[in-house]
């Protein structure tokens, strides 16, 4: 149930937000909750920006790769992604696998990523990291597209997003 509300929620969100011409770059992002992302990115689809990854982008920031379509997102030889299963706090605070938060990632996930993912061991508490020759085979390279030369570079809005800059988005330019 808590699925269908975090995709409705990243529908209403893509169906709210407006135009707007410039890129998102993403340098040192360590992720965060699940629907914080979905609502960002489908508000990234809606308006048609491209994204560049220019560094870390790990957990939940990998959902870019399946909610912005692909021909909009390149990556430079900084960029580096980092997978693993889903967590929650338990009542006393320490980290448990989520299975159902999992899910929800792995859904989201192009075939091409799930492929690589599988091949490198799954989804679990070790993250896994994606670049290099590896990512140059899912994700466009910067330096070969032509769209990742931007006029402008927005943040993401913390507000709209929910995001909290500490816990949450880590460090975006």
């Amino acid at each position: 149930m808590q699925i269908r509300g975090l995709v409705l929620g990243a529908a209403v969100m893509a169906l709210t937000a407006s135009s707007a011409s410039a890129t998102m770059r993403i340098s040192e992002d360590r992720g965060g909750q699940i629907g914080r992302y979905l609502q960002a990115y489908a508000a990234v689809r809606s308006t048609g920006e491209n994204v560049v990854i220019d560094g870390n982008c790990l957990s939940a920031c990998t959902l870019v790769l399946g909610v912005v379509p692909r021909e909009r997102i390149c990556a430079t030889q900084n960029a580096r992604f980092g997978f693993h299963a889903a967590w929650m706090p338990d009542p006393n605070g320490r980290p448990v696998t989520s299975p159902l938060g999992t899910q929800a990632l792995w859904s989201f996930y192009p075939a091409s990523v799930r492929r690589w993912i599988n091949q490198h061991g799954g989804l679990s508490r070790k993250m896994i990291y994606l670049q290099g020759r590896d990512l140059s085979g899912i994700v466009a390279s910067c330096d070969r597209n032509p769209r990742s030369q931007t006029r402008s570079a927005r943040r993401l809005a913390p507000e709209p997003a929910g995001y909290q800059s500490a816990s949450a988005s880590g460090d975006r330019r």
